[in-house]
């Protein structure tokens, strides 16, 4: 039996409540697929590196112009079944953003908006667990899109392997240790924690790649720091 209290409790109720409650039949379809219970291992757990590219930080003033996805477990990643869309933007695309993301103004005239694609995003990631490098952006993006397109929300469980790494390096007595001699606190940019397990640097900012960056990244942690027997309960947040 779950706690009531717990965040597992949180997760296992509102996922039952949103297969029921969701009225758009693509919300309604993802939950009902969403069958990852927090009790199960994560090496018999089907998972998705997620990534999201966007104009900005703030939901509330900026787009999503691109989505990754890529299949993985802790075996393999299934790189042939990445996919990938560019999408239109809800507010008008900044020059900064263009610098970064080297998306252009052309590349997303004919993009599609996030509505027409949706299913076909919900449906590549149904019964798999989310893995995403900074859980802020992609959920509240992602929500906030949602509910501006259909007036429901879209939020899941997920593993953020930032997270995990500031557990590893930042929570831990040793890490506070470190600070209090001097020593800094460790970064927690993707590129940085795939270097502390030896993982190659890869170019930021394209959303397929940054989804396979981070599921090698979780793949390196559960090898080097979890173990495969870890219960998604430990994980999800």
């Amino acid at each position: 039996m779950v706690a009531k209290n717990s965040p597992d409790h949180h997760w296992t109720t509102y996922l039952a409540g949103r297969q029921h409650e969701a009225k758009d039949p693509r919300l309604r379809a993802f939950f009902e697929a969403f069958r990852v219970t927090p009790g199960r291992s994560i090496a018999d757990t089907p998972l998705i590196g997620l990534d999201i590219e966007t104009t900005g930080l703030d939901p509330r003033r900026h787009s999503i112009i691109s989505l990754g996805l890529v299949p993985f477990d802790l075996d393999r990643i299934r790189f042939s079944q990445r996919r990938h869309w560019l999408l239109k933007p809800r507010f008008a695309l900044e020059n900064r953003s263009v610098v970064l993301h080297h998306i252009t103004h052309s590349a997303l005239e004919q993009a599609p908006d996030l509505d027409e694609v949706l299913g076909e995003i919900l449906q590549a990631m149904a019964g798999r667990l989310p893995v995403v490098h900074y859980r802020s952006i992609e959920r509240a993006f992602l929500d906030s899109a949602i509910r501006f397109r259909l007036g429901e929300s879209l939020v899941f469980p997920m593993i953020d392997t930032m997270t995990l790494e500031a557990r590893f390096h930042r929570q831990t007595l040793a890490a506070r240790l470190r600070r209090w001699l001097g020593g800094g606190r460790r970064s927690l940019r993707l590129q940085d924690c795939r270097a502390r397990y030896g993982l190659p640097g890869y170019t930021p900012h394209h959303a397929v790649v940054d989804a396979l960056a981070t599921a090698e990244l979780f793949q390196a942690q559960v090898s080097a720091r979890l173990g495969r027997e870890v219960a998604v309960g430990e994980l999800w947040c």
